[in-house]
This record gives structure tokens, C-alpha cells and sequence, in this order.
């Protein structure tokens, strides 16, 4: 929850400085318009609703939608950039038995991705 505290406070701080909003992309390192080729890519949609992406409409996981708003990324990990990186990228590793599979998510690919899932 710190590290999604001082993300926002930093944030906040340089909408101060130069007047327009920063994204969550700055924050993550990645892409937001990769992200949504890269959620594409994996089939995301397959199992969740995520706003913006075609056909994005599966109810098997949770819906993406507002993740930023959340205090908790799968119920286990304090909600930073850092922490949904890890999820996308292991989430059997972070939560053993749980019903999201490795997909073997590259770190760049889960930069973009949570870059899209913070931008919506």
C-alpha cells in the first residue's frame, strides 16, 4: 500500500509542476496501446472483462475494470505497480492453486499490460 501511496504522491506532485495529469504509465514503465495488443495477445479477455478491449468479456476472473482503485491486487498483494507486475507474471507463484494460469507473460508485456489496466 506504501509504494501505491507514494506512486499517487508523486502523481499528485508533478501534475503540481507541469499542469497535466501523469499516467499510471510513467509509474509502471510501460505502454498502455502495447498493453492492449499484449492482453490480446494472452487471451485475457477470455476470462476477464476488461473495458476497451474487444470481446474482453469473460466472467470466469474478476472484471480489470477500476483496478486502480483497489487496495488489493487477488485478494493477497497491496495494490502497486510492482505487485500486479508480479501477479500477471506469476500468479500460481504468488497464489498456488489459484484459477489464473502462468502464461508466461514476458516483464516487459506485464509493464504494458498493467500500464493499461492503471490508464483505464
Amino acid at each position: 500500500m506504501r509504494a501505491l501511496q507514494f506512486a499517487l504522491s508523486t502523481l499528485v506532485a508533478l501534475t503540481a509542476c507541469t499542469g497535466e495529469p501523469p499516467s499510471f504509465d510513467a509509474i509502471t514503465g510501460g505502454s498502455p496501446r502495447h498493453g492492449l495488443e499484449a492482453i490480446q495477445r494472452y487471451g485475457c479477455g477470455a476470462c476477464h472483462r476488461i473495458d476497451g478491449v474487444p470481446g474482453a468479456y469473460g466472467t470466469v476472473g474478476p472484471t480489470l475494470q477500476r483496478i486502480g482503485e483497489r487496495a488489493y491486487i487477488a485478494g493477497k498483494l497491496s495494490n502497486s505497480p510492482e505487485n500486479l507486475q508480479q501477479w500477471i507474471r506469476f500468479p500460481q507463484r504468488i497464489a498456488p492453486e489459484n484459477a489464473m494460469p502462468d502464461l508466461d507473460v514476458s516483464e516487459i508485456d506485464a509493464r504494458d499490460i498493467a500500464a493499461y489496466l492503471y490508464h483505464q
